[in-house]
């Protein structure tokens, strides 16, 4: 490591906040006025620590008797041997010192959608929220139509949508050094149209071929692509991280939310299925399966009678028994 070096302020994730030069060893760390690099950090002292060559000839920081020490991976060091990728901290201040000669990594090939930024991706995904609440009440609302009832629907879906946007953002300026707030947003409203038009989707296909597996379990499509849309946000906050990574998260939050609506379902309706009925229907031009005559109903709703009555036939002759025992 040859001079000049270079002595850089580093946030949680890694991002360079400051850079100062410094000509030659050794460097001095401190608050006070009189070191070759001073610390604005109340928890530092005024003369912290020192950087020098060691015997090896690389360099190491060194503890000045200072109050909270130099740490490094939790743990405090009186010396320290650092290299370019070495991360330190001085009281509240992560540091990094890296000499002129350092290798830096090949240029990336930028693959950003530059002109999906900031206000086109936030206007989209406000007008895709918009657009969704007004067709899910005007579907809903069967009454005389009451200006109140779409309101209600617009403020909650906004609701919603900037919240959870608002705190993926929030992770994004954590995580990513920048909020991205506008492709969050749209993000979030993409993904909520996609559940709106699978779930109808899920019901026309339930009711035109008379597979209510559809229906009976179409929530676990909720909850995939619920999962795709926490896939993206994770892309967007650390586009540079594998990918791999991501997907692998994601399929767990997705096992993880299947098997809850599964307990849910099985605790609160005694079954596995979300519903036991289509209880969407459509104009009957719409159906592609053939239909039953109505002899065929009535002799299949008699053989469930039968069923019904032989299950409740064996629980009455249960208790009486448990009863005779008593």
């Amino acid at each position: 490591m040859n001079a000049p070096f270079y002595v850089e302020v580093l946030a949680r994730n890694g991002e360079v906040r400051h850079r100062q030069r410094v000509d030659a060893l050794p460097i001095r760390i401190g608050q006070g006025y009189d070191n070759d690099f001073i610390l604005d950090d109340r928890h530092t002292s005024a003369h912290h620590a020192i950087i020098e060559r060691n015997e090896a000839g690389g360099l190491e920081v060194i503890d000045l008797g200072s109050r909270n020490g130099v740490v490094h991976k939790g743990k405090r060091q009186a010396r320290l041997t650092i290299d370019g990728n070495t991360v330190f901290r001085l009281g509240h201040t992560n540091l990094r010192v890296r000499a002129a000669d350092f290798s830096v990594a090949d240029e990336m090939r930028d693959t950003t959608f530059h002109y999906w930024e900031g206000l086109p991706p936030a206007l989209t995904g406000l007008a895709l929220m918009l657009s969704l609440a007004l067709m899910n009440t005007w579907i809903a609302d069967t009454e005389k139509a009451e200006s109140i009832h779409y309101v209600t629907g617009l403020v909650g879906m906004l609701g919603i949508g900037l919240l959870w946007s608002g705190g993926w953002a929030l992770a994004n300026r954590l995580f990513g050094g920048q909020t991205r707030f506008g492709r969050h947003l749209f993000i979030a409203a993409s993904g909520l149209v996609v559940i709106e038009i699978v779930s109808l989707l899920e019901a026309l296909a339930a009711y035109a071929f008379s597979l209510e597996i559809f229906t009976r379990y179409g929530s676990h499509v909720a909850v995939a692509i619920a999962a795709g849309m926490v896939y993206f946000h994770l892309t967007t906050i650390n586009p540079n991280s594998p990918r791999r990574r991501f997907a692998v998260v994601c399929a767990l939050l997705f096992c993880l939310g299947s098997g809850m609506v599964l307990v849910v379902n099985f605790q609160s309706r005694g079954h596995l299925a979300d519903e036991l009925y289509m209880s969407e229907l459509f104009s009957p031009g719409l159906r592609a399966s053939s239909g039953k005559p109505v002899e065929q109903f009535i002799a299949e709703s008699g053989q469930l009678e039968a069923t019904v009555d032989a299950e409740r036939s064996k629980v009455v002759s249960d208790e009486g028994e448990e009863d005779d025992e008593d």
